[in-house]
Parts: structure tokens; C-alpha cells; sequence
């Protein structure tokens, strides 16, 4: 038995100053005041969260190529990425691998191979701190992605499905100008940027849309949840919900946020955004869509400390109670990604459980429980 004392207990719908008590894997027991137990770990008043669940994190791949020209070995990548996690209290990663590329990152398909084999190689092995799972991003312009997709599809450890296009001229790079800036910092010249301008509008108008229909076949009989990615328009957000996409990842625009919460369809806002106080990208900023009361969760996108800060920035600037807003990295997610026995402080469920001091209005990660064992 594990007992965990004096500490500011963050539940669904209260903040209490109490206990928590673990057996093995499980929470037993959540009650006000101190434990009179001499065994029982004094938390000095710190807060005690859910472990968070990230629904989407690239930052494996930040460790795979960590500079421009330098690949690291594939196996120790993932072991500093989820020690990352750990460290920033995320205690359930939805690793968002990429299938398919549209010509400026063909590493991502290796990443993506390496990372599978990888996590089945120690996902059973006691040796990663967070437990993982797979969220396949699908580049549906990509004219190879059917084929990338299909062996894995139906992997186990699956548990989002995004459907994305990073074409130039639509979602996120719908304005072109700020593509051939970002391109031109790249180091390419104008003529080459025109050209893959040209090139990959014709790829899409090829590729789209047949590989949209083929992938929707293909995991229409799985229980697994599909989301959409970038979308700006109400059009798109219509398009989605007749597909039976019931999530939109990174709406870049209000209206796109809204017209998903018309349609009751999550979005999924980037927590990095938050932190950042808007988007890398000069799309909408998350706190927009907060205050507009049309984000359902955050995910942490690429950098996992992110999350923990987000939820209470959210607090504390954006005016959302501390519960909502810790219920968006943790309980909302959770469910999301249906995975019902984690994200909220209650007995019965698992024991993944964040110990956070605030300094200076910064939350500072302290301690780390997964299914009852300290990993960070």
C-alpha cells in the first residue's frame, strides 16, 4: 500500500487538501485530510493531478533527428523520448507516427517503420517508464500511403486514426506566402519552391481523394477512433462528420472549431499553442478557441512538458477552474482515445498520478506514478 498525504488533490469536479491511497496498480481510496499513517508520504501541499494522456506527440521523431543532418540510432530515441514523457508527467503516449511524405521529410517513413518495431520490441519488457500507443498519421496525398498503412492498421497498440494533408495551399499552409518563406528558410530557391508548389497540387488533385476513400474502407470495421487534422473550413469539418470523423486535431481557424462543436465532433487544440501564447504557424490561437469554449482536449503536438503548463495557464489566464482545466490533458483525452480506466483521481482506477509544485507560476513536475510504480 501506497499512501500519499497532505496534498492538493485535483478531482473532476473539486481541488481537496487530502489522501490518496494505492494498492498495486489501482487507486483504493481518495479522502480529505491527513493520513495518520507513519508510512504515508508527505506531499507538502504540492498538487496531486491524473497522469496525463497525450493524444498526439511527434517528439519521437525529435529524438530520432535531433539535428538536421544527424539520425539517431532508432532504439535509444525512443528510450530518451519516453523518458521525456515520464519527466513531464505524461503517463499515456499516443506516439503520432507519420505514413507517407510529401517529398521534404522522406526520413518520416523510416521513423514511422523503426518506431512500430521498436515499440513492439519494449512495450512488454517493464523497460519504458510512460505506457505507449500508436496514432497513425495518414498524408493522404502521399501516393504510397495505402501501402505504408496497411500493415499496421490493425496493430494492437493502434488508437487514433488522423487523416492530414500538408499540401501547400490548404490547411495549414494555406497561405502560400508564409510556405515560401518557410521553404526559402529551408535553403531552397524560389524556382525550386514554385516547382514543388506545382508538383504537389497535382499530386493531390491525384492522390487525395482516392486514398481518402481507401483508408476509410479499409479501417471501417475497427473500433478505433478517426480524426481529421488542420481543418479550416465548415466544408471540411461537413465532409468529416458524413466520413464518420468524430475529431479534428489542430482546427487552424475559429470557424473550423465552431462548426465542429455544432456537429458535436472533439477538437483537439495544440497545448504548445497555449504555452506559446499562439500558433508557430500563424493559425488561431488555442486560448481562442478555449475562451470560445470550443477546445475538448490538448494534445501535447512536440514537446511533452507542454501539456502539464497548458492545463494551468489555462487557470490562471484564461479563467477556466483548475479541475476543467487539468480534465483537459487528462480525463478528456483519456476518453478520446477510449481508455476509460485512466485520467481522473478516483478509487478503482489506475494509478497514474503527477506530483506538481508551482514556482513562480511555473508548474514544476516533481514526482510520477504509473499504475502505482514511480517512474520519474
Amino acid at each position: 500500500m501506497t499512501i500519499l498525504t497532505n496534498a492538493r488533490i485535483v478531482l473532476p469536479d473539486a481541488i481537496i487538501a487530502g489522501t490518496v491511497a494505492l494498492d498495486g496498480a489501482r487507486i483504493v481510496a481518495v479522502s480529505e485530510g491527513r493520513s495518520r499513517s507513519a508510512a504515508a508520504r508527505d506531499l507538502d501541499g504540492d498538487f496531486l493531478i491524473p497522469g496525463v494522456v497525450d493524444v498526439h506527440t511527434d517528439n519521437l521523431e525529435r529524438q530520432v533527428q535531433p539535428r538536421n543532418n544527424a539520425r539517431w540510432p532508432s532504439r535509444s530515441a525512443l528510450l530518451a523520448h519516453d523518458a521525456h514523457c515520464a519527466a513531464a508527467g505524461v503517463t499515456t503516449v499516443l506516439d503520432a507516427l507519420c505514413i507517407g511524405d510529401l517529398g521534404f521529410e522522406p526520413d518520416r517513413i523510416r521513423t514511422f517503420q523503426e518506431g512500430v518495431a521498436d515499440l513492439d520490441a519494449l512495450g512488454g519488457t517493464g523497460l519504458l517508464r510512460s505506457e505507449h500507443f500508436l496514432h497513425l498519421r495518414c498524408e493522404l496525398p502521399a501516393p504510397e500511403v495505402i501501402t505504408l498503412a496497411e500493415p499496421v492498421v490493425e496493430h494492437p497498440r493502434v488508437r487514433m486514426i488522423s487523416l492530414m494533408d500538408h499540401s501547400p495551399g490548404v490547411g495549414q499552409y494555406a497561405d502560400l506566402e508564409r510556405y515560401r518563406r518557410m521553404r526559402r528558410r529551408d535553403g531552397m530557391d524560389d524556382a525550386t519552391i514554385e516547382r514543388r508548389i506545382a508538383e504537389l497540387a497535382e499530386q493531390r488533385a491525384r492522390h487525395r481523394t482516392p486514398n481518402r476513400r481507401a483508408l476509410l474502407a479499409r479501417v471501417a470495421h475497427l473500433d478505433v477512433p478517426l480524426a481529421s487534422h488542420d481543418d479550416r473550413t465548415e466544408a471540411e469539418i461537413e465532409e468529416n462528420l458524413a466520413d464518420g470523423v468524430l475529431i479534428s486535431e489542430f482546427p487552424v481557424s475559429l470557424e473550423a472549431a465552431r462548426a465542429a462543436r455544432q456537429r458535436d465532433i472533439a477538437v483537439i487544440a495544440g497545448a504548445p499553442n497555449v504555452v506559446r501564447g499562439g500558433s508557430h504557424s500563424g493559425n488561431v490561437a488555442a486560448a481562442a478557441l478555449v475562451r470560445a469554449d470550443v477546445v475538448d482536449a490538448y494534445a501535447s503536438d512536440y514537446v511533452p512538458a507542454s501539456l502539464v503548463e497548458a492545463a494551468f495557464l489555462t487557470c490562471s489566464e484564461i479563467g477556466l477552474g483548475l479541475a476543467e482545466s487539468v480534465a483537459l490533458v487528462t480525463d478528456r483525452p483519456a476518453r478520446l482515445c477510449r481508455l476509460p480506466d485512466r485520467g481522473r483521481i478516483e478509487p478503482g482506477l489506475r494509478a497514474d498520478l503527477v506530483r506538481v509544485r508551482m514556482h513562480d507560476g511555473l508548474p514544476v513536475v516533481r514526482q510520477v506514478w504509473r499504475a502505482g510504480e514511480r517512474v520519474a
